[in-house]
């Protein structure tokens, strides 16, 4: 089997190092708490690897349980979607469901996602694979720049029968040509050329604007108007002075894509999105109805919800790559539910999210731990930040503590917005500092103590009508 065929192999095998624990560790690298929704994204995500192993008889029978993560507004749900999707290596897609409109209202509808996540599968092959070829592209890219500045020898002929002429002045001069190449070559190579103008012809994109009008647009059909037009109309160069670096870097990624056989690309692309893809349908209870029956929004909300429902449970979408199966696609909802409950979706969409998360609320010594301990904590960000106008910036432990208390009690207060206050509180707190860095600032070592923190937060926090707008 050859290599680029191995690659659904590959991407299971890679799969198979991801066992649930090992998911959760990652995660932990970036989320506190909320250990209930990491275990059942990393028993789905393994899941993804254990169907692949099954005998094939089975294999089609083994549909995936889909999630819906439950709870307000900063707590994480988002946050997991992103770093599984950076985990994953797999197509994986996050979609916002308030941006779907039923069919036959102005807006984008649900199979749109599944296009976008083919898109984006095929990008990711393509890439891969690009990757596997670069070596040999870069090789024809440099002899094609180095015809451009040392153009080949062409055989002169005879005036006599057109005959070429072979004597020992031609093949000296074929000899010395020969080294100058190869020492041109190795100065490519080693970029000492990199700075020289040269004139490169590169195709134009001048397809000519056109809208279609219609019930249906060609995005919904998934048609792309500029491949079918770059196929007919004759394709236009123009010539562009560039440098040779920039010259290197052109021919390089054009090359490449002339090494690529993109109905292998598409089919395996096609095949991941099938059987690896994910899709994280955010703000899910926005298309839930509140309770209430009649006309209105509510109708809409439905008609998203019984258009999501074939997608969700399995069907075909027809892609501008083909045809694509959605019945092993994973699906993970997630929405806060404040003013809709998960029973207020349709029945059938109900029963297909069998696996129901609730996330927790975040607590003083929650955000007092998300403050320090992932990888991307906002004081980390801050100090780093700052580091680069050469202030430093500390926080002492009761600091932090009163940072995370003050946060709590505008969240308890004012409305519950999780971690994320915890951005308004340090962009106040820090705003002077920020601004004065680093022309106008007095100390370049700023200890951020608890009185530090008090002295420019508490009137802030006592005033709530202040709070409620600045906070």
């Amino acid at each position: 089997m050859s290599k680029k065929n191995n690659t659904m192999e590959e991407k299971i095998t890679e799969y198979k190092e991801l066992t649930p624990s090992q998911i959760v560790k990652a995660l932990d690298k970036y989320i506190i708490g909320q250990d209930k929704a990491k275990r059942s994204v990393a028993i789905a995500l393994r899941n993804r690897w254990r169907r692949q192993q099954v005998q094939e008889s089975l294999k089609e029978e083994i549909m995936p349980n889909n999630i819906i993560l439950i709870g307000p507004t900063g707590v994480g749900k988002t946050e997991i979607a992103r770093r599984l999707a950076k985990l994953s290596n797999a197509p994986f897609i996050k979609v916002e469901a308030s941006k779907y409109t039923e069919v036959g209202y102005v807006g984008r509808d649900v199979e749109s996602m599944i296009r976008d996540l083919t898109d984006l599968a095929v990008n990711m092959v393509k890439a891969e694979w690009s990757e596997r070829v670069m070596e040999k592209a870069r090789s024809i890219a440099e002899d094609k720049i180095l015809d451009i500045i040392f153009p080949p020898i062409r055989k002169r002929k005879s005036q006599f029968d057109n005959v070429s002429i072979s004597n020992k002045d031609i093949s000296d001069e074929e000899e010395l040509h020969l080294k100058t190449r190869e020492k041109l070559k190795a100065q490519l190579k080693a970029g000492k050329l990199d700075q020289r103008m040269i004139d490169l012809e590169l195709p134009s994109d001048n397809i000519p604007m056109m809208q279609v009008f219609g019930p249906i647009g060609l995005e919904e059909m998934g048609v792309n108007l500029k491949e079918v037009f770059g196929n007919i109309l004759p394709k236009k160069v123009k010539k562009r002075k560039v440098s040779i670096a920039d010259a290197k870097q052109i021919l390089t990624q054009e090359e490449a894509q002339k090494l690529i056989d993109m109905d292998a690309v598409v089919k395996e692309a096609i095949s991941r999105v099938e059987n690896m893809g994910m899709v994280f349908i955010d703000e899910i209870d926005k298309i839930a109805s509140s309770g209430s029956k009649g006309s209105g929004p509510d109708v809409s909300r439905e008609g998203v919800q019984r258009d999501l429902l074939p997608i969700v449970e399995g069907s075909n979408v027809m892609t501008k790559y083909g045809m694509v199966k959605t019945d092993h696609i994973l699906f993970i909802a997630s929405g806060a539910f404040h003013t809709a409950k998960p029973s207020d979706l349709i029945p059938e969409l109900q029963g297909r999210f069998p696996i129901r998360v609730e996330l927790n609320s975040l607590t003083e010594d929650d955000f007092v731990k998300i403050l320090t301990l992932p990888q991307n904590a906002l004081i980390k960000q801050y100090t780093a930040l700052l580091e680069i106008e050469n202030v430093k910036v500390e926080f002492t432990q009761d600091g932090i503590e009163e940072i995370a208390r003050m946060a709590a009690k505008v969240n308890e207060e004012v409305e519950n917005i999780g971690a994320r206050r915890l951005h308004t509180i340090m962009n106040n707190l820090l705003e002077e500092i920020l601004f004065d860095a680093p022309d106008n600032i007095k100390e370049n070592n700023i200890i951020i103590d608890k009185q530090f923190v008090f002295n420019k937060m508490n009137s802030t926090i006592q005033n709530r009508d202040l709070s409620r707008y600045i906070l």
